[in-house]
């Protein structure tokens, strides 16, 4: 899958922020980044700190950016730009204030099209890099949402999970009157939708399951009329899909399972994108399978933003940011 994006990268020049410079994880990982030569990063950090703290690990980052919110020259073009984006909800003020911390500066970089894509999260936490990154960047045309996915590889098998890390549940969106303006389902439908085209990004032909403890109902109760809902408004939606639902996991993985309960179906026992109706079972099955099915785990990967920002584990190391960095930029 790698060799994959790499060839991508190398056809499609692009360039990482890191909002995060100082960590020995970052830069050890933008030090390859620069010796492989596919990839560009920028790093983002007092420049006398950052320096030192490369020169201590013995990570070789000479040339590349190193850019100081204190010292920015474009930090008025910046902050003007992000009052207006704001709206009003901040000042000039909380906005320059704001844009001192890497996670704001970063994704204003990524805003500004200083780069393309950014990489946080080895020291925020998911909610402060996700957080700037719906406040200026922004979901892209015609999503309601931001969701994740998490790509599993065990050899060549690659699946797609989600959303497994960002949406706890699906409620309806309602206006001040009280009227439904955008439905639970229609929300699962467009992180199906979402995660399908993030799949077709790493190679995967998507065949979708919508997960349920039912399947063609068989069961009542629960979120089942969730995923039976979703799976039809997605349909709708992206006709060129395969995608089938509500259905149970044995029926959507295996072939025998999967043409008793559900026959005729194209995605019955052939699924590889896995769609779950809440976090707790998407994380729970995201988990299970890396940790007793031998999948690495790659993600969470954000969908539905207007630029591709990705978090990190706080428990991350090295490879697992040099390999996000790649995954990241591919989707730009």
């Amino acid at each position: 899958m790698f060799e994959n994006l790499v060839e991508i990268l190398k056809a499609n020049p692009r360039k990482i922020v890191y909002t995060e410079g100082t960590d020995a994880r970052i830069l050890e990982s933008a030090a390859r980044l620069k010796k492989d030569g596919f990839l560009t990063p920028v790093l983002v950090g007092v420049v006398d700190d950052v320096k030192a703290a490369a020169e201590k690990g013995g990570f070789d980052i000479e040339g590349l950016e190193i850019l100081d919110p204190a010292t920015y020259p474009e930090m008025e073009e910046m902050v003007a730009q992000m009052v207006e984006l704001r709206k009003g909800k901040m000042s000039p003020e909380d906005c320059r204030a704001n844009l001192q911390k890497g996670n704001y500066f970063g994704t204003m970089l990524v805003k500004m099209g200083k780069a393309d894509a950014l990489l946080g999260g080895a020291t925020y936490s998911t909610a402060d890099t996700v957080r700037p990154a719906l406040q200026l960047v922004k979901t892209k045309k015609g999503a309601h949402l931001v969701s994740s996915c998490f790509i599993m590889v065990r050899g060549d098998e690659i699946l797609t999970m989600g959303d497994c890390a960002i949406n706890i549940d699906y409620q309806d969106t309602v206006d001040k009157e009280g009227n439904v303006t955008f439905t639970a389902a229609q929300k699962l439908a467009e992180v199906a939708i979402e995660t399908a085209k993030t799949a077709e990004v790493f190679g995967v032909d998507p065949k979708v399951a919508v997960l349920s403890f039912s399947t063609k109902g068989s069961g009542k109760g629960g979120t089942v009329q969730l995923s039976r809902d979703a799976t039809a408004i997605a349909k709708e939606l992206a006709p060129e899909l395969k995608i089938d639902g509500e259905m149970q996991f044995d029926a959507a993985v295996s072939p025998t399972v999967g043409q008793l309960k559900f026959p005729g179906s194209p995605v019955a026992g052939h699924a590889n994108v896995f769609i779950f109706p809440n976090i707790e079972a998407g994380n729970i099955g995201y988990k299970i399978a890396q940790r007793l099915g031998g999948f690495a785990a790659y993600g969470p990967i954000l969908q539905g933003l207007n630029a591709p920002i990705n978090d990190l584990s706080r428990g991350c190391d090295a490879e697992e940011v040099y390999q996000m960095s790649i995954i990241t930029a591919a989707l730009a």
